[in-house]
């Protein structure tokens, strides 16, 4: 089946006011910013996104949620975003912070149809004993905070529930796919890209290189395409088109640099 879609406004059209999205990306690396910026210019507002982070100021989701655009976050990292900050404690949007490896976990359970699973993380805080601020008012209290969730024992250590989760869209960037959705992710880019792939009921990959079915070894798939439904192919403008989030500069090493006489 040739998932090919001409163009990421083709590829975002359904998604509707009121969505959820899960979205690939750790920081700047792996995001899809083509399709971020396409669903930006369909006016879809009122979106539930799950991400590990909400992009930066101007870059990557913080172009949605600077429009206003996003109603509830599901992440891990809000650092380096001070709109997000801003909207969360000025009770303009809701956000269920959750443990890193516990997001990453939630998104693959819930690809894989399993609807809940136990985990340490979090056990004797305010991820499993609840009260953490989901919407703040605007006066400053708490609108909204997060309820306690179930903990068991297992062989004497407890465990708190963790639910799976999925959504109604996926939007994620690979480096490499074919017209079957077979991804491949380089590097840091494979972050949480298939795992949010595999939450999606209909998933959609902007690809910076699409190959035929075949051309791609086995070995090299990071997501099998029965996970995708919708392939981008990105112009090579596009797919060279990578923003640093943080530039370092490093000393030279000492003796390096200098001229002498």
């Amino acid at each position: 089946m040739d998932k090919v879609v001409a163009t990421a406004a083709e590829a975002v059209a359904d998604v509707r006011d009121g969505a959820s999205l899960a979205v690939g990306g750790f920081g700047l690396s792996g995001v899809p910013d083509v399709l971020i910026q396409a669903l930006y210019e369909t006016g879809a507002g009122g979106l539930g996104v799950v991400s590990n982070n909400c992009g930066v100021d101007g870059g990557g989701l913080g172009i949605l949620l600077a429009a206003g655009r996003i109603d509830r976050v599901t992440g891990s990292y809000v650092g380096n975003n001070k709109e997000f900050a801003r909207q969360y404690l000025a009770g303009e949007l809701e956000l269920e912070l959750t443990p890193q490896g516990t997001l990453a976990e939630r998104l693959r359970a819930g690809g894989c149809g399993i609807p809940a699973f136990f985990t340490p993380a979090g056990v004797g805080t305010d991820v499993a004993d609840g009260g953490m601020p989901l919407r703040y008012a605007p006066d400053g209290g708490v609108a909204k905070a997060s309820p306690p969730k179930e903990v068991r024992e297992f062989d004497g250590v407890p465990y708190v529930m963790e639910r799976g989760i999925t959504t109604d869209f996926a939007l994620v960037r690979a480096a490499k796919g074919d017209r079957h959705g077979n991804l491949f992710f380089n590097k840091a880019a494979r972050n949480f890209n298939p795992l949010a792939a595999m939450a999606g009921k209909v998933t959609v990959a902007e690809v910076e290189e699409l190959v035929e079915p075949g051309v791609l070894d086995p070995d090299e798939v990071h997501l099998p395409g029965v996970f995708v439904q919708r392939v981008v192919e990105l112009t090579p403008a596009q797919a060279a088109d990578k923003k640093v989030e943080r530039r370092t500069v490093a000393a030279p090493p000492k003796g390096e640099g200098t001229v002498r006489a």
